[in-house]
């Protein structure tokens, strides 16, 4: 499980290099000095700790609103696709197919759902 968390850490690391570059190399192009310009990339990669302290915090917070809240945007989503589909086949003639097909989609994936858990 360790290496997990080292890996993790390493691609945290990696992705947070450019990103403070994203900071200090426009900051260094419009005359701000080398190490204020470190300073204010390293600064904007402080707040990341924290954050992600906090954003746990949520999550546990949150945790038995979690069901709720995916099935909701799972529902969105599917209102979304079928709002999308079923017009624009309606106007090639397909309507009908374009229902029954999502209906037996949604059918297939909770069946799917309720039978492997």
């Amino acid at each position: 499980m360790s290496v997990s968390f080292r890996n993790l850490a390493i691609g945290i690391g990696i992705q947070n290099f450019p990103e403070g570059l994203a900071v200090s190399l426009p900051l260094r192009g419009s005359g701000v000095s080398t190490w204020r310009s470190f300073w204010y990339g390293q600064l904007s990669g402080m707040v990341e700790p924290l954050a992600g302290l906090l954003g746990a915090v949520a999550v546990v917070m949150a945790e038995p609103l979690l069901p709720y809240a995916l099935a909701f945007a799972a529902g969105a989503m599917v209102y979304v696709v079928v709002d999308d589909i079923i017009p624009e086949a309606q106007v090639s003639g397909n309507g009908k197919l374009a229902s029954w097909t999502s209906i037996l989609g949604f059918v297939v994936m909770m069946s799917l759902d309720v039978g492997l858990g």
